[in-house]
């Protein structure tokens, strides 16, 4: 069975939340088949890393957004749970620390990019600049000269936003975006799973309650940002994030899908260096007589 994961693209400057789900399965029948399908690819991304890693010509970003509670974490383990730890790097981007405050807002992202042969990924990323900072109206804590905070600054934030993207992509670092997209009514049941049980007591905060809050405005800023920011070098996915099982086996299609394009293959030997195959085995064999 193979996803249309076409469908699932955000298409730029006429992208709207509105038009994509929160919940669908395509032709996937059950969660357990979903889950055969996850196994098979995460089998597939483990042979994709391991040509990454020898072909040592790209690196390959994930960024993962959505609301609290949107599963980005169990995304995140479930389905790079078969790679190897060695080449993959996470990074969780919080509030800005203050040396980060001292920075323009890429700063932290630009030295948390990963290395050629290997995979990054941010759950939440410089987006946040465009959404959290843009809803609570932070940009006055950001330290930038006034005559620069204009009427116009989300859109040069977008023009940057493009720019920095398209930079990576001509330098061989491949993005995919993925907006998990879940609905209220969804959310507030995984709060209230998160209140009822004790293994998860801890993943809830206040601040959940006051960030629903602004339900609204989350969604308006999400669908601006990605109306924006989806190009062909640097495109987002919105992933129905209802069900867990189908969103985490979509995004595993999604990589697999990217990954495959990039005709990724381990280094060719020389006809000289196939030679010297023989004198190195010879010489091993050699060791035992």
């Amino acid at each position: 069975m193979k996803i249309n994961v076409d469908k699932f693209k955000a298409r730029y400057k006429k992208f709207r939340l509105k038009d994509y789900w929160t919940t669908y399965n395509s032709k996937v029948e059950s969660k357990s088949e979903g889950k055969e399908l996850l196994d098979d690819n995460i089998g597939k991304l483990t042979q994709l890393q391991d040509k990454l890693y020898a072909y040592d010509r790209y690196a390959l970003l994930l960024i993962f957004q959505g609301m609290d509670a949107a599963g980005k974490d169990g995304a995140i383990k479930h389905v790079m749970s078969g790679l190897n730890p060695q080449g993959v790097q996470v990074f969780s981007f919080k509030q800005p620390s203050a040396e980060e405050m001292d920075h323009d807002y890429l700063w932290r992202i630009n030295k948390s990019l990963p290395e050629r042969g290997r995979i990054g990924i941010f759950n939440r990323s410089h987006y946040e600049d465009v959404l959290i900072v843009r809803v609570h109206d932070l940009l006055k804590k950001r330290k930038l000269p006034q005559h620069l905070v204009t009427k116009n600054i989300w859109k040069e934030r977008f023009k940057q936003i493009r720019n920095f993207e398209e930079y990576l992509f001509k330098n061989g670092i491949v993005t995919i975006k993925f907006f998990l997209n879940i609905s209220k009514e969804e959310q507030k049941k995984r709060f209230m799973n998160r209140l009822e049980e004790d293994s998860k007591n801890w993943k809830f905060s206040s601040s959940d309650i006051e960030e629903r809050k602004h339900w609204g405005e989350y969604q308006k800023c999400f669908e601006d940002a990605i109306n924006n920011t989806s190009t062909e070098y640097a495109p987002w996915y919105i992933i129905p994030a209802d069900k867990k099982w189908f969103a985490r086996l979509l995004i595993s299609e999604i990589i697999v899908n990217e990954m495959k394009k990039l005709k990724l293959d381990y280094p060719k030997l020389s006809d000289e260096q196939i030679k010297m195959l023989d004198v190195y085995k010879d010489k091993l064999l050699k060791e035992d007589s």
